[in-house]
């Protein structure tokens, strides 16, 4: 049996950093990722065989918990037929039509790979379709890693961002306004100065890649009228809230409908999947019916779908995203209790099966608001609690994840750990 360690430093020879995506490399938080090798419902086990109760959850596509055995039939029946043609399936028909189907703001939807394809082509679409070149983006919203999306703000309340990544030309991100999450003023003043150049407003209804972070009242609302006022498209990021948030993601919890989506995560149930999707207008400028190009040799891969099928049909139940948004509520407020008992600087925020741990006096707004927090304590939390047998995302800048197999006795598993550890941490 290989350990976490000595798997590590294979991979660093050969993996830049030893991860496939950076997070996973335990940077912010300190010592050696662990490589899992299996998952069954709401646990995890690494490759020295240690149990995890697990509120990472594949970071969010795992809703129903891992490896359901309706999920894995799904797949299994699917690849024995072939593993991709490079053609239409019966399969991505029927899960466009569902996805239309439960979100009524799209009226037609491409399907993708990848979160970060799925934005980058709802952008370049909006593009097309109103011939317009500058976008809004807003500060701590992760939106995959397209060029003109890694980017930061500048020094002032209204400026063009700089990259956030080396590689990235800044003739690149030169269109890109990068504003304050949940500012409002800040909104209406870049579309009173560049209103009639802004293609499109891209935003996390509730962002998840700053830490859980939902929006004040009014935020969402006022970019929905500047948006309708100025012919720009209002770009809903729902990669990661789409059906995790609510049988309608924050759109329906909200009632605010986005003239796009972007999905992907629990559309996939585990399998890379994503997809952009709206207004038929804006939708049929896309190849081959519009001018605006956009392919992929394994969107719709019929394996995938399979999976995202089996998952959403499992999720035509409002009593689970009742059950799954009470028992996210109780872990949040039983972590509380036990930070208090111990008087600890701690608060938790949830949204359906979404969780925020925040070591602050009150739940962040902002990305500065979220900076200012006691990151220290958060990784000595993060790694006590990994000794225990619990993982959390290993960031204090990213959201966590219930699943519908985090019953009550892994909430209680979790809140006995959490009791230990912030009695072990609170000095």
């Amino acid at each position: 049996m290989s350990t976490n360690k000595e798997l590590f430093d294979r991979a660093c020879q050969h993996i830049p950093g030893g991860v496939n995506s950076p997070v996973r490399a335990f940077g912010s938080v300190g010592g050696t990722p662990r490589f899992i090798a299996r998952a069954q419902g709401a646990y995890v086990w690494d490759a020295e065989g240690k149990q995890y109760i697990d509120y990472v959850g594949s970071w969010g596509p795992a809703i129903l918990g891992h490896a359901h055995p309706d999920v894995v039939k799904a797949v299994q029946t699917a690849a024995a037929d072939g593993l991709s043609f490079g053609a239409p399936t019966a399969g991505e028909v029927e899960l466009a039509e569902l996805i239309c189907q439960r979100l009524p703001s799209i009226e037609k939807v491409r399907l993708v790979s990848s979160g970060t394809e799925a934005t980058m082509s709802a952008i370049r679409l909006a593009r097309g379709y109103t011939g317009r070149n500058k976008i809004i983006k807003f500060e701590g919203c992760y939106h995959g890693h397209a060029d003109s999306l890694l980017v930061k703000a500048g020094s002032g309340l209204l400026t063009f961002g700089n990259p956030t990544s080396a590689g990235v030309p800044e003739d690149f991100i030169r269109h890109t306004l990068v504003l304050d999450y949940n500012n409002i003023e800040a909104v209406k003043t870049a579309f009173a100065e560049h209103g009639s150049d802004i293609a499109c407003v891209i935003v996390e209804p509730v962002a998840g890649n700053m830490n859980l972070i939902k929006p004040v009242a009014g935020f969402l609302e006022t970019l929905r009228e500047l948006c309708t006022e100025h012919q720009s498209v209002l770009i809903f990021d729902e990669v990661m809230t789409g059906f995790r948030a609510g049988p309608q993601g924050v759109q329906g919890l909200t009632g605010i409908k986005p003239d796009m989506t972007t999905l992907a995560k629990v559309i996939g149930g585990g399998m890379p999947v994503g997809a952009f999707g709206g207004r038929a207008d804006i939708m049929d400028a896309i190849a081959p019916l519009g001018g605006v190009y956009q392919a992929g040799t394994l969107s719709g891969n019929p394996v995938a779908v399979a999976a995202g099928l089996a998952t959403l049909k499992l999720l035509d139940n409002e009593a689970f995203y009742q059950q799954l948004a009470a028992q996210t509520q109780k872990l949040a407020q039983g972590l509380e209790a036990a930070a208090k008992a111990e008087g600890i600087t701690f608060c938790t925020d949830s949204v359906g099966g979404m969780l925020g741990l925040y070591f602050s006096e009150t739940i962040p707004t902002s990305f500065a608001e979220v900076s200012a927090s006691n990151t220290t304590k958060f990784n000595q939390f993060f790694h006590a609690m990994l000794d225990e047998g619990v993982y959390w995302a290993p960031s204090a800048f990213e959201a966590s994840f219930t699943s519908g197999a985090h019953t009550d006795e892994v909430i209680q598993a979790t809140l006995d750990a959490a009791a230990k550890v912030f009695k072990q941490i609170k000095d």
